[in-house]
């Protein structure tokens, strides 16, 4: 009886592995540091980051929110102290949420065109120290209504129209604290087109407008409704005027039709789960395009960190290079003072 045949010899084992590659080695290129980074696809850098944080009321208050680790909600005084440090770090932009006062509330959110309000305090204040960092704020009501939602609730239904009328009001008031970027979240339908034409009207027609162009009906909004005092809605949900998540076709439309009515930049929201709507939207109209790493994103990378589970910072810097790969030409997140640290 013969015997087995020996395993190939290393020899006739490269002369195989040649022969089914073809000769190409991938790993060739990845055998030293200065290699890999001479072939790089994707690179990270500071000028990808919009810091987004929180306001809340006070003097001098910097208080966390217990949901996301690491991140507070500031008093005016002290985001503009915070604008100053991300300023200094060379992140480009910022995007303040505020948690308004409760008695500010309304059914119909109108405080959102109050010149007073927090956000527009916030804008005035930081742009007045800090001119040179740029300010996006949101014109959603969502902050402003007693119910938490994003538009006017009658009779159990969001009224799109008269929410649209509201919401306007509330851009140019931004507008006019100096903001220098309007992106409105709520979805409602015509709500680009009904701001671009109200601030060409008003003398801002150099503010460019950020659409929430595929902003999905999630669940990783919990620890942001916690953050901004909506995390109850009061009645139903937002599943009439957000995306399903189970849509994309419907994403692409919701996009084109922001793009129409004058939209100078995308945003798709949450981010992770959804780079693959940031891909099409990339590829199909070619705009500038962003996402936004939401706060359910943060909390469960700090979740796992704190539990010592994963490597927090390279879970973070990983985080946001998918969403370069995706195609993002920058991203909101609550990571960014540490990753632009990380990339100092």
């Amino acid at each position: 009886m013969k015997d087995r045949p020996s395993q190939f010899s290393s020899a006739s084992a490269s002369a195989h592995i040649d022969e089914v590659t073809g000769g190409r080695r991938l790993r060739r290129l990845r055998r030293t540091d200065w290699s890999r980074r001479l072939v790089l696809e994707n690179e990270l850098s500071v000028n990808d980051l919009i810091w987004t944080f929180f306001l809340t009321t006070g003097t001098g208050v910097a208080e966390p929110v217990e949901a996301m680790p690491g991140v507070e909600r500031y008093s005016v005084d002290m985001a503009v102290r915070m604008a100053e440090k991300a300023a200094k770090l060379g992140i480009p932009a910022i995007a303040p949420f505020p948690r308004e006062d409760p008695e500010k509330k309304t059914e119909d959110g109108s405080y959102i065109t109050d010149p007073d309000n927090l956000i527009n305090r916030a804008v005035r204040a930081i742009k007045k120290e800090v001119p040179e960092i740029g300010i996006i704020t949101d014109a959603a009501l969502d902050p402003f209504t007693t119910h938490g939602h994003d538009g006017i609730l009658r009779n159990g239904e969001i009224v799109n129209d008269e929410s649209v009328e509201m919401i306007v009001r509330g851009a140019l008031s931004q507008a006019e604290a100096g903001a220098d970027v309007i992106a409105p979240s709520d979805m409602m339908d015509g709500r680009i087109g009904a701001i671009r034409k109200a601030l060409d009207e008003n003398g801002f027609n150099h503010i460019p407008i950020m659409s929430y162009a595929a902003k999905f009906a999630s669940a990783f909004y919990g620890p942001y409704r916690d953050a901004i005092g909506t995390l109850g809605l009061l009645k139903g949900d937002k599943k009439t005027y957000y995306v399903d998540p189970a849509n994309s076709e419907d994403a692409v439309r919701e996009a084109e039709q922001d793009i129409a009515e004058g939209a100078d930049m995308l945003m798709v929201k949450p981010g992770l789960p959804y780079l693959d709507i940031v891909y099409r939207l990339k590829e199909t109209f070619r705009l500038p395009t962003f996402a936004y790493q939401v706060s359910g994103e943060y909390a469960m990378i700090k979740a796992a960190a704190l539990n010592g589970w994963i490597d927090e910072e390279k879970v973070m810097m990983e985080s946001l290079l998918a969403f370069k790969r995706a195609g993002c030409d920058g991203i909101l997140t609550y990571f960014a003072l540490d990753a632009a640290q990380r990339l100092k």
